[in-house]
């Protein structure tokens, strides 16, 4: 324990309500904890607290080495050049496709707090309610039109305030959103690409605008401007006068907002040698240098505009910008907030309607390395209407945390991901009424005077908390999903109302609410219906249940989904991000979820628990055994686990070292799992495999562009045979991340491989080569490149079916090569543009699953495909 750094359990303190809580709860306190004895070295050793003793709950390294390690996936060796993303959709256009249609799986509520999974490894009873995916853009009207936009799974339009959402950007080549915003005209505005924590990779497409948002839907000749915001991020899109004005990764864009053609006019570019096609464009942090969050403008004066700039861990041009002539110019802002680059950091700003007040979210860089509490600078408010200041501070993250907050551990307080959550919001009819969303939705109706916290982080610290399934949350209201991204205020015949956008989706209360003695509103409604399904599955699972299939699947911050048969709605039955699953196709009940970095639990009742396990631990059904890499932190963030498709009692995990499990679901403890091969130091599996006793396993290391090496480990699943391949850099097979391997079911030595990233075509780096899909017969001695006409982009997921066909999930879509055919084809109708990050089949065979990171899970019925050729 001490080598770790990790604070025995016991040492931690009782929350309020006193009795155990979940792991989820426990871990984030342990992580507080740690965090707080051990500041200075918090980023060295968190990979490492992803430890057996309660596995969940999400920590701002985790969350920024997900988005890094995602963004390697993608880019690895080198630097992806502008266009790519366009020149995949093209050659998509002109696929063409299989017959047979897909059905979607998880279209329907998902209840994060179903009272069937009440386990120890569950959020369940926590009180977030029904939830969808990350909601990262939101705009409303006052005719009941709310629109909100999907981390990776596009815009949509309710007409209710809410709720029975249809999806309206369904022909565009990028679901990311950046940010949505409806102008004096009624139009709609959408900036592609998400920026919420600057190591983002989905990258967007331009700006769209929409003129009938109420009828009509978004296509590709609704950009604005030309190529000039391919492949950015954008975090926000502000309206000055007739100026619309971007905040992107490659600088500040303006563009006319009365005439919509021409290109995008580049305002500002800190360090434009970074900038691509600029000389310092391969710099391993040109991805970096660049960055704006926000602007504020003179609201007496709209030409007079304020860039607020910087990357959130710190650079040097990080600060805010004023023109002066021809350039900007770094600026001081008056007053107490902080203008200096050593604590200006990510920032949002907010107006109010009447001009008489602005305030402001400040991050800060050295608060985010040096304070293990939070990274927030402040809260400001100035109080003269204008941007340029005086600046009183509002809140520290202390005044926060005693304003009805969940988060008062130190270690883990009010704005420890403030580089990842930020919004703010005004009431348009009461300049000192303001929204402002952390982690957590705070609330003051004092122009910040004080604070109040109407969407705690979660109820389990509070003495209302209960597991009791008869009492829900115990007295406590439902509050919204933590991690906030987007507010916007609407009404409907004459109704306001608030709606905030976060990690599980999106929730609405009326303007000026309700609330109890502590603060917390007591009327939110969870606009999370299931008819928007835009979860983010990492990973698919399916087996016998009943008198059909349960269907699991691993989440981005929200645990794992399990469906089963007659079920109405989804629960819950893990907590924390989820990242691989694998189910007994014999039993679906027989569940192995992983955390993240290999952090491995496993039930055998598909985690039913009425959370009896609180007082009689005896009675939980769900067991921590993370083989030994989880603990020393030789993982990835989500590691690959697999099991031999002809035997379950067999499975292969992937960290550091490639390890063999031969109790299968009856697993009990984490020292059950056998070493078979060391993969090397620095070395980290990305993709692992098992058929006929032999076992295949990619790996990279480093894995960023920084020297970036991959490489295939090949041997016995009886320890004998190991060697890795030689794979020289100009080798057939690309210097590119291996996202996944599938073995053919009649021969172990004939294997097929999926790369990701974009060919040497579009990325700068050495040996990127060409090709998604190779094939090797002798074992991986020798590789030929299958891809044929399979568009230039990342692939994540291949798969042999029934036949010998095989599939292939990619970043845009899925597709399908017969046994006797060189040619790709999409594969059947219905599923929408997303990212595909895994697939499997059900224990028959015939259906296929696809686990989308943005829009849910689907099948489709492989009997479809008869006579295709």
């Amino acid at each position: 324990m001490a080598v770790l750094g990790l604070v025995p359990a016991a040492s931690v303190a009782a929350p309020a309500g006193g009795g155990a809580r979940p792991a989820p709860y426990e871990r984030l306190v342990q992580l507080a904890a740690q965090r707080a004895a051990h500041a200075n070295a918090a980023v060295k050793t968190l990979k490492a607290t992803a430890e057996d003793d309660g596995d969940d709950g999400e920590d701002p390294e985790e969350i920024a080495e997900q988005a890094e390690q995602y963004a390697q996936a993608r880019s690895a060796p080198g630097v992806v050049t502008p266009g790519a993303t366009a020149a995949a959709w093209q050659a998509l256009q002109k696929m063409p496709s299989t017959g047979g249609g897909w059905q979607h799986v998880t279209n329907r509520p998902y209840n994060s707090d179903d009272p069937r999974y009440r386990d120890i490894n569950s959020n369940s009873s926590g009180g977030s309610g029904l939830v969808t995916g990350r909601v990262t853009g939101l705009a409303a009207d006052d005719h009941g039109y709310v629109y909100a936009g999907a981390a990776n799974g596009g815009v949509w339009r309710s007409s209710s305030g809410g709720g029975h959402w249809q999806p309206i950007s369904e022909r565009l080549p990028s679901p990311s959103t950046g940010d949505l915003r409806l102008d004096a005209k009624g139009r709609l505005w959408l900036a592609t690409g998400e920026a919420n924590t600057g190591a983002d990779t989905f990258y967007g497409s331009g700006v769209y605008v929409l003129s009938d948002p109420r009828h009509g839907s978004f296509s590709t000749r609704d950009r604005v401007g030309g190529p000039e915001l391919e492949n950015t991020i954008i975090r926000e899109l502000r309206i000055f006068g007739t100026t619309v004005w971007a905040a992107t990764n490659h600088g500040a864009y303006t563009h006319s907002l009365t005439n919509l053609s021409g290109a995008w006019k580049l305002q500002f570019a800190p360090n434009p040698d970074y900038l691509p096609g600029g000389s310092l464009q391969n710099d391993p942090n040109a991805a970096y240098k660049n960055i704006i969050n926000d602007f504020a403008a003179d609201p007496k004066d709209p030409s007079k505009v304020i860039i607020a700039a910087g990357w959130r861990s710190g650079d040097t041009y990080n600060g805010f910008y004023i023109r002066s002539g021809s350039s900007w110019v770094r600026t001081t802002l008056d007053g107490d907030i902080a203008s200096d680059a050593a604590n200006v950091g990510a920032v949002t700003f907010a107006a109010a309607a009447d001009g008489s007040k602005y305030y402001a979210i400040e991050q800060s860089p050295t608060q985010l390395s040096t304070n293990p509490d939070s990274a927030l600078q402040g809260i400001y408010v100035s109080k003269s209407g204008s941007p340029f200041g005086p600046w009183t501070l509002s809140a520290d993250y202390h005044k926060l945390a005693a304003s009805g907050s969940a988060l008062t551990d130190p270690g883990y307080m009010p704005g420890i991901q403030s580089w990842y959550n930020q919004f703010l919001q005004v009431d348009p009819k009461n300049a000192n009424h303001v929204y402002m969303g952390l982690e957590e939705v705070f609330e003051s109706t004092d122009a910040g005077a004080n604070w109040t916290v109407p969407g705690p982080y979660w109820n389990f610290d509070f003495p209302c908390w209960s597991i009791d399934p008869a009492k829900q949350t115990g007295d406590c209201h439902q509050t919204t999903h933590a991690d906030q991204h987007a507010v916007t205020i609407g009404s409907d015949h004459g109704r306001s109302y608030v709606v905030v956008g976060d990690d599980g989706g999106s929730y609405r209360r009326p303007m000026n609410g309700k609330a109890d003695a502590d603060g917390h509103a007591t009327d939110w409604t969870s606009l999370n219906d299931g008819s928007m399904d835009v979860l983010q599955y990492y990973s698919v699972g399916v087996g016998r249940d009943r008198h059909g299939v349960a269907v699991s699947g691993g989440l981005q911050d929200n645990g794992q989904s399990i469906l089963r048969p007659g079920d109405r709605v989804m629960g819950s039955n893990f907590g924390g991000d989820g990242g691989d699953t694998i189910v007994d196709p014999a039993d679906g009940c027989n569940i192995a979820e992983e955390y993240v970095y290999l952090a491995v639990a496993v039930t055998n009742n598909c985690a039913v628990n009425d959370g009896a396990w609180t007082t009689d631990p005896s009675k939980a059904t769900t067991y921590n055994v993370s083989p030994p890499d989880a603990e020393t932190g030789e993982a990835r963030f989500t590691s690959p686990i697999t099991q031999d498709p002809r035997n379950s009692r067999t499975w292969i995990a992937g960290g550091r070292h490639v390890w063999l499990n031969t109790e299968g679901y009856a697993i009990r403890d984490g020292d059950d799992w056998i070493n078979l091969f060391d993969l090397g130091e620095g070395h980290t599996a990305t993709a692992v495999a098992i058929s006929g006793g032999t076992v295949y396993a990619g790996w990279c290391g480093p894995c960023n562009n920084q020297g970036f090496t991959r490489g295939i480990a090949v041997g016995n699943v009886n320890g004998t045979g190991w060697h890795q391949l030689t794979l020289p850099v100009d080798a057939t097979l690309p210097n590119r991340y291996i996202s996944s391997f599938d073995v053919d079911p009649a021969n172990p030595n004939h294997v097929v491989v999926a790369m990701n990233g974009f060919s040497r075509h579009f990325t700068e780096g050495p040996g990127a080569g060409i090709g998604h899909v190779f094939e090797s017969r002798d074992a991986g001695a020798h590789w030929t490149d299958i891809s044929a006409n399979v568009p230039d982009a990342p692939a994540d997921s291949i798969k042999y079916v029934a036949g010998g066909g095989l599939v292939l999930g990619t970043d845009q879509a899925v597709f399908y090569r017969d046994a006797h055919s060189r040619t790709w084809y999409r594969l059947g109708r219905g599923i929408p543009t997303t990212t595909t990050l895994e697939l499997r089949t059900d224990p028959t065979g015939r259906y296929l699953y696809a686990a989308t990171h943005g829009r849910g899970i689907w099948s489709f019925d492989l009997n479809q495909l008869h006579g295709h050729h």
